[in-house]
């Protein structure tokens, strides 16, 4: 009785509503598993994304990368940051600024990157803001909630990452990399979600 109530319930709900309600399910699902992931798995499980996105050929074709960098569970991407820089990509990470996200350059990550910037997410210290032209970047690297198989993704709910997305040009590859759990059959989607050209998972 309980379960069909709820269901009338839910079919009184307008549409959009509903999808806010589902992605705020799908959200507080994974993040749990997100950050409750052994610590070893995590590393082994980020060695192994790592290893991909760098074989991967529009990655070894792009001369600027914007990288995501981790916090709370997720792949971890110093390491990536670092090789990265190594092999002479010029390395991109975000800075929230004025409830935007920016491109800023990175050149030293160990002394540039403060540990908490807004919302927790370590980002370039101020004084180290490198504005880059959108236009140079040639692959950016997404971080996600969730995925799906069809390459949308969830974020955590700001909309940052949809609305930078956005301003680049549609030839810009956007790679996925999640943990496989972080994978779910469809996900819940609206019109200013921005899809992903590559998702890698381990």
């Amino acid at each position: 009785m309980t379960w069909v109530k709820k269901s009338l319930t839910m079919e009184k709900i307008p549409d959009k509503i509903k999808v806010k309600l589902l992605k705020k399910d799908i959200r507080k699902k994974i993040l749990l598993k997100i950050s409750s992931q052994n610590i070893f798995l995590r590393h082994l499980r980020s060695l192994l994304i790592y290893k991909k996105l760098f074989s991967l050929k529009e990655f070894k074709l792009a001369k600027v990368v914007m990288f995501f960098v981790s916090f709370n569970g997720e792949v971890e991407t110093m390491r990536m940051i670092s090789e990265a820089l190594k092999i002479g990509k010029k390395v991109v990470v975000p800075l929230v600024k004025d409830n935007f996200l920016m491109a800023s350059e990175l050149l030293n990550p160990e002394k540039e990157l403060q540990k908490k910037g807004k919302y927790g997410i370590p980002e370039p210290i101020p004084s180290n803001f490198r504005p880059v032209d959108l236009s140079q970047i040639d692959l950016v690297v997404v971080p996600g909630v969730a995925f799906d198989k069809s390459k949308r993704r969830l974020g955590r709910g700001g909309g940052y990452y949809d609305r930078f997305l956005s301003t680049l040009s549609p030839d810009v590859p956007k790679v996925g990399i999640g943990f496989k759990f972080q994978i779910v059959q469809n996900l819940p989607i609206e019109s200013h979600d921005i899809p992903l050209t590559h998702l890698i998972t381990s």
